[in-house]
């Protein structure tokens, strides 16, 4: 093998004195290098380094070196680039992107998991549905969720076992040179919006919203809206609802983003709701009326308008009805002689209000949003409701 090796050797200096002596100094100190490279190949692998005195090979050799020289001059890493530059490149990416580039390395990640990135996405598809109450419910979740992260540490730092795998594991990984990239799915690491977004997108959180002519447009429920905690379905783009009621739990499935909203004002669904407007209803106003069927069920709120009283003409010039402590409200989707058709209130001395038999009325809220009242009215029934 040594006489092999020798007379390999002196081929290899006869070939260079005649293809690259034109080659200049460049040359000789590149073919040095190869020189290096080869008899590194031969005792590491054997015979095999053979291959590498491929001929055909050896005559591009000199031109692909030069051409590399001039690749790795220009070549440019993406963390190269100034923040400006990847704050753009950032902005234009959909979440799904940010992730992919969260889990690259720790530098991109914290560039890529930052609150301004993701406020623009939270806002982009979830700000018309989070309202307050969702914000609330969120940080009770974060702080739930935390606590029971502090008891689960605790626990395991009393195991003197899992101590000993989470050492095991910290060394496995610095000993093969790589980073530890568990730090990308955890919540603490990862931003607040990034996490609330996420946790929203999968269906992880449950969050109160309000949906529109609940149980799938039942006609109990033509043009009402209903409190109740919403998951969203990534795979179906719809969202599925969980009701509170009077002995059961009702589920409903398959809810599209037009049948939902947040919820307008921040009162529970049992409690009556203190309304600020009375004094200002007139005929034509459009408004809200919490209703429920009886005191154990929680209120919905129900779409309906201010009428002229029976003893009003009907006449705008001659109206007085916005002075009278009575106010008629209509709620036109039931055919006129409905029970449900009419009910009076009383602007000075207003509270709940019904019998058993034809329910109890509850707070009103006066709609002053032209996209409130365009809802309502996209919702409203093809025939007329008993």
């Amino acid at each position: 093998m040594l006489f092999f090796l020798i007379s390999c050797f002196s081929f290899i200096l006869l070939i260079s004195k005649s293809l690259l002596k034109p080659m200049g100094a460049f040359s000789n100190q590149w073919f040095s290098e190869e020189l290096v490279k080869f008899l590194a190949l031969w005792f590491s692998k054997g015979r095999n380094a053979i291959s590498f005195l491929n001929l055909p090979l050896m005559k591009n050799l000199v031109k692909s070196k030069l051409e590399n020289v001039v690749e790795k001059e220009e070549e440019i890493s993406l963390l190269d680039l100034p923040d400006l530059t990847l704050e753009c490149i950032f902005e234009r990416l959909p979440p799904n992107g940010l992730c992919k580039m969260a889990a690259v390395c720790s530098s991109l990640r914290e560039k890529c998991t930052s609150d301004h990135l993701w406020e623009k996405h939270m806002k982009g598809k979830w700000g018309d549905l989070i309202g307050s109450a969702a914000t609330k419910e969120w940080q009770c979740y974060i702080a739930s969720r935390n606590k029971a992260s502090l008891l689960e540490n605790s626990r395991k730092k009393r195991n003197l076992f899992g101590n000993f795998l989470k050492i095991r594991k910290l060394l496995w990984n610095r000993s093969k040179g790589n980073e530890d990239n568990s730090k990308v799915g955890n919540s603490s690491t990862m931003s607040s919006i990034m996490d609330w977004y996420l946790s929203l997108e999968t269906g992880k959180f449950w969050f109160p919203a309000q949906v529109f002519n609940r149980e799938n447009g039942y006609v109990g429920f033509m043009l009402s809206c209903y409190d109740a905690e919403v998951s969203y379905d990534c795979s179906t783009n719809a969202f599925s609802a969980r009701y509170p009621s009077y002995g059961r739990r009702i589920i409903e499935e398959d809810i599209e983003w037009n049948r939902l909203r947040a919820p307008t004002v921040d009162t529970p669904p049992y409690v009556l709701d203190v309304s600020d407007c009375l004094n200002d209803l007139k005929p034509d106003d459009h408004i809200e009326i919490q209703w429920r069927k009886s005191k154990e069920f929680p209120y919905g709120w129900w779409y309906g308008v201010v009428g002229h009283l029976e003893s009003c003409s009907g006449s705008k010039l001659n109206c007085h009805c916005h002075a009278s402590e009575t106010v008629l409200l209509e709620f036109k989707q039931y055919t006129p002689g409905s029970r449900w058709r009419q009910t009076v209130i009383n602007r000075k001395d207003h509270r709940e209000v019904g019998n058993e038999a034809d329910g109890f009325y509850g707070g009103i809220r006066k709609l002053y949003s032209e996209k409130e009242i365009s809802l309502w009215n996209r919702l409203w029934p093809n025939s007329t409701l008993e």
